[in-house]
């Protein structure tokens, strides 16, 4: 702040004194003279602003109009006393009227909804254009999946490709729809499906004939399914390999439209009638005295919008924690986790299942001729044309992955850009009077009552707390709805972080570094590497995932399957352990004890029956 010299002339003394002058003024030195020296006295004081005037309400009109607060008609001739006002009180004449103050006090808390909504929207459109793209992408990995299902019975089992239809459009149906939150059971759903295609294994496969089963014993069997578990293991696999897959992108995507509920919330949050008042009074009260190009001071700017924002800052750590969150859900999207691995290879699991009840099939007749009684036929019919619902989708082929890290990058890509939002809740007070509101340092500016050179009350911090010595804006306690969302966020960040996701594991195996085998995480077809199928086996061995179809071959090889048709029949004393033990590839070897259990098994079974 420059000073400014202003010169006077002292009174005239003697020419005999030379002490100090009045003032702390020095006479000017010299030889003596016998006429009285002229002192000057040189002092220096800051410019303060000129003396409050006639405000000039034509200017006042002017923007007042321009800015459509409302009608003209409203303004004031000339000046008047404010004795009616509530807000913009003064001593002084005014050009302001009580329907032009309460005009004032609603586009004040306009400006500040447009300016927040301003200060968020890159980081809205950067959340909505994901979420949208991500569910896309889902969608899309799902209708391939089921596209790649539909074609493995149209290329390998082509005689029951037609009734297979239903079951795979419900069990895909009941994909999208956990995926994109509705409440399903993944464990249901999968044995919906394997319930549904054991009559059709069975019919087509294990015992074929002219015509079908009944549909009354086909439903026997698909009750039976269950205790006869002729597919092996492979619907827990699946079950396993989905449930992880699918929680992590319905997790994903349920983070994602919080991110945007949390900033329409914030981009439209109501305001406290102290808190409207204070931004009345810095924003148009100077405007009644014909101020309209007076900004408030940066420190009166602070404490004002930090008072009617103190609610939203507390938001600043849980929200910090949900983009934490969010990186460490996204990092962790890989092998069984990620939805376009799981799902792409589904079809192949799927074979590998009916391969499994194929191979065992004289066992599992004998089984179901117990358990139902022999086979009902229905009655011989002409045959009757039945429209191929393959022909609706012309081009169907098996799609395969063609670039593993084509939603990984996306997601990193995401993740980077939205972490430069992370302290967005905890200056946003200051970021709205930086950029926008505030005077810039060094010019005159409002501080609510005059135009000053300085603001010299005390400026506080951010948050609730702090607000009890803001001498602009009494905060009385927390806000309900901004309470309701730091809960949501809470809940997502203890959901993201795995510590309360219902009847499924946590993200984080206890078992990693344990020594023992998470055979979920078995791939039973598919190329092996490090995210899937190659796994230690506690020993410092390698256990590879070993390939036993391909969805386009029918040919099966028995003699790779010998060892693995011994318990699979048996679903109670069978573990997941010794199931995938047996395979091909894994060197396995049956002790008698298995064998003895397994006999113990059918013979209570034959009693039982």
């Amino acid at each position: 702040m420059g000073l400014s010299p202003t010169v006077r002339r002292s009174r005239k003394f003697s020419s005999g004194d030379r002490s100090a002058r009045p003032g702390g003024c020095q006479g000017v030195p010299g030889q003596v003279s016998t006429e009285p020296p002229t002192i000057i006295c040189l002092t220096y004081h800051q410019p303060s602003p000129p003396p409050r005037t006639e405000p000039d309400c034509q200017e006042v009109k002017k923007v007042f109009q321009r800015r459509q607060i409302g009608p003209s008609r409203w303004l004031p001739g000339s000046p008047r006393p404010g004795s009616d006002l509530q807000v913009c009180t003064s001593k002084d004449l005014t050009c302001c009227t009580r329907k032009m103050e309460e005009r004032y006090q609603a586009a004040a808390r306009l400006d500040i909804q447009n300016l927040l909504q301003t200060s968020s929207s890159t980081l809205k459109f950067l959340i909505s254009r994901n979420a949208a793209t991500f569910q896309e992408s889902f969608q899309n990995i799902i209708w391939h999946a089921e596209n790649n299902t539909k074609m493995l019975f149209r290329t390998t089992y082509r005689n029951m490709a037609f009734q297979a239809v239903a079951p795979i459009q419900e069990l895909f149906t009941d994909v999208a729809l956990f995926v994109f939150g509705s409440e399903m059971n993944v464990d249901e759903f999968v044995n919906r499906f394997f319930d549904s295609l054991f009559p059709l294994v069975y019919n087509h496969l294990i015992n074929p004939a002219l015509t079908d089963i009944s549909p009354d014993f086909a439903e026997c069997v698909r009750m039976a399914r269950k205790d006869l578990n002729p597919f092996g293991n492979l619907p827990k696999l699946i079950t396993s390999q989905m449930s992880k897959s699918l929680m992590a992108s319905h997790m994903f995507l349920q983070a994602l439209n919080l991110g945007i509920e949390v900033i329409n919330t914030t981009d439209h949050l109501q305001y406290t009638k102290e808190c409207s008042k204070a931004l009345l009074k810095m924003l148009f009260c100077s405007h009644c005295y014909g101020m309209t190009n007076g900004k408030p001071c940066m420190g009166y700017c602070l404490n004002v919008m930090r008072g009617c924002l103190a609610a939203m800052a507390e938001i600043d750590p849980h929200w910090r924690e949900y983009i934490r969150s969010l990186e460490d859900l996204s990092n962790g999207i890989q092998g069984s986790y990620d939805i376009e691995h799981v799902l792409l290879n589904l079809h192949s699991l799927v074979n590998d299942a009916i391969m499994n009840a194929q191979i065992n099939g004289p066992k599992l007749s004998a089984m179901v001729n117990r358990a139902c009684g022999h086979p009902v036929r229905k009655p011989t019919q002409p045959l009757e044309h039945q429209t191929d619902p393959y022909n609706v989708k012309p081009g169907l082929k098996i799609t395969h992955k063609e670039d593993e890290e084509t939603l990984s990058n996306r997601r990193k890509e995401f993740i980077n850009s939205l972490r430069l939002y992370r302290t967005l809740y905890g200056g946003l007070a200051d970021q709205l009077c930086v950029n926008d509101l505030a005077a810039a340092d060094g010019l005159t500016c409002w501080n609510g009552e005059d135009l000053v050179n300085s603001y010299t009350h005390q400026v506080v911090g951010n948050g609730i707390k702090a607000q009890s010595s803001n001498p602009e804006v009494k905060v009385k306690g927390t806000n309900p709805v901004i309470n309701q969302i730091v809960d949501k966020l809470k809940h997502i960040n203890q959901l993201l972080q795995g510590k309360v996701i219902p009847k499924y594991e946590q993200w984080h195996s206890a078992e990693e570094g344990s020594g023992q085998v998470d055979h979920d995480d078995i791939q039973i077809s598919g190329d092996c590497d490090d995210e899937d199928g190659c796994i230690g086996s506690g020993n410092g061995e390698v256990k590879k995932s070993f390939k036993t179809s391909e969805s386009s071959a029918g040919v099966h090889d028995e003699n790779n399957w010998q060892n693995a048709i011994i318990d699979d029949v048996d679903a109670t004393s069978q573990t997941e352990d010794d199931a995938y033990s047996n395979k091909p590839g894994a060197g396995a070897q049956h002790s008698s004890g298995n064998v003895m259990v397994t006999l113990i098994n059918l013979v209570a079974l034959i009693l039982f029956w």
